[in-house]
């Protein structure tokens, strides 16, 4: 089949990856100049089944109320810029039980897992090389009060299948001797050692050069989608502001834009851009960085180390489609990383940058065919887009060929939500 991949992040260059690997004649369409210039460019770097836990839950709710009043939490709450967004918040809101939490981090957890699978076994078949490090990642929590609290979450996801270990400081800080000038400020920490880190825009960049190069992908970079043509139940065609392409197949994966575009087309496809801010440094002493990735759970600060580079991420902003960004965004993630790993980075040299997650009410992502017999979905990732790509795409993939997917799909597929 001819197929238009609409959007080429990591979701969208993965989908278009094992696409054009079944034997597809597929064409990616990118309004940016590359692969991996929006939403993946910047992300935490963490591939993270063991960050799993839907966002939605009793505790969430309570956070998201405060964010709304008190805007240096590491969540903020902006209702009155958008509408749209308050509407939203109440679809998120219905989410917020305990046992809406649990249906909903399921699903999550097993398309996590099975996309953890998903990218090291795509990188052994193609030799792509993104900075990875398959060491774990540390989730560490600085009182016994939010360790006991976070300990519960994890039980839940170690009997769906992730392994973990509840760890005290100092075995933190033997699991990652990056940790050792900053272990005394921690109760303790979850270890999950299956997750792993790397470079989502490099992964990305590699995979496009190799599915192109290898595959016969075509990709249409600095082209804007404006919009479907479509006769009865099929779309026949893109339109772009380079010109017309004819499609047997479509699949929106334009990430934080999906929902926009989709419910032109009578989609409802609630996903709501949530911002996070990243600084990307090279580490002056490689020694004192961490050697895997991590998270400071209670200052709401991720971390990743990426070949000879550290990644911060911080903080979940709901304001809308805003980019902008300045140095205030960072102070509190700098002065973090400088409490973990002193000496470590000179942070005038950081690279900085601000970026949208495409989050669903449910935490969940939607895959698969969608109102139109050939329109397909692979959007709604949220802050696990970069762990779920190599796994949505890869099921995305079997269900255009028709193949039964090699996991269960119950409440992943866009007719269950």
């Amino acid at each position: 089949m001819k197929i238009l991949v609409l959007g080429a992040g990591a979701v969208g260059t993965a989908a278009a990856y094992y696409l054009a690997r079944d034997g597809h004649e597929v064409t990616i369409i990118e309004r940016h100049a590359g692969p991996a210039d929006g939403t993946s460019f910047a992300n935490g770097g963490l591939v993270s089944p063991g960050d799993a836990t839907a966002w939605a839950s009793p505790e969430a709710l309570k956070t998201f109320i405060h964010g709304i009043f008190n805007h240096d939490l590491g969540i903020k709450v902006r209702l009155g810029r958008d509408p749209y967004l308050f509407l939203w918040g109440l679809r998120f809101l219905f989410q917020c039980t305990p046992a809406r939490k649990r249906a909903n981090t399921v699903p999550k957890l097993r398309l996590a897992l099975y996309s953890r699978d998903c990218i090291n076994e795509l990188s052994e078949e193609t030799g792509l090389a993104y900075d990875d490090r398959r060491k774990g990642i540390l989730y560490l929590y600085r009182s016994q009060q939010s360790l006991d609290a976070a300990v519960k979450n994890y039980r839940f996801l170690a009997e769906h299948g992730l392994p973990i270990e509840i760890v005290d400081a100092k075995r933190a800080a033997q699991i990652d001797p990056g940790l050792a000038a900053a272990w005394q400020h921690f109760a303790g920490a979850v270890y999950s050692p299956i997750d792993q880190t790397g470079d989502s825009r490099l992964f990305a960049t590699r995979l496009a050069e190799f599915s192109s190069k290898n595959l016969g992908a075509k990709f249409r970079f600095n082209t804007m989608v404006e919009g479907l043509e479509i006769e009865g139940d099929k779309i026949r065609a893109v339109r772009t502001d380079a010109g017309v392409f004819s499609a047997d197949a479509v699949v929106l994966a334009m990430g934080p834009e999906s929902g926009v575009f989709g419910r032109r087309y009578g989609l409802d496809l609630p996903i709501c851009p949530v911002k996070g801010y990243a600084a990307t440094l090279p580490l002056e002493e490689e020694s004192l960085g961490p050697t895997m990735g991590g998270a400071d759970e209670d200052r709401y600060i991720a971390y990743s180390r990426l070949g000879d580079r550290l990644r911060l991420s911080s903080t979940a902003e709901f304001t809308g489609f805003d980019r902008s960004f300045g140095p205030e965004n960072f102070a509190a993630m700098f002065r973090t990383a400088h409490e973990l790993f002193p000496g470590a980075f000179d942070q005038s040299k950081a690279q900085l940058w601000a970026g949208l997650r495409p989050m669903m009410p449910r935490s969940v992502p939607v895959i698969g065919q969608a109102r139109y017999s050939n329109l397909y979905l692979n959007t709604g990732h949220g802050h696990l887009g970069w762990t779920l790509a190599a796994g949505s795409g890869r099921l995305l993939a079997d269900l255009v060929a028709g193949r039964s997917p090699e996991i269960d799909t119950a409440d992943l597929l866009y007719r269950n939500w």
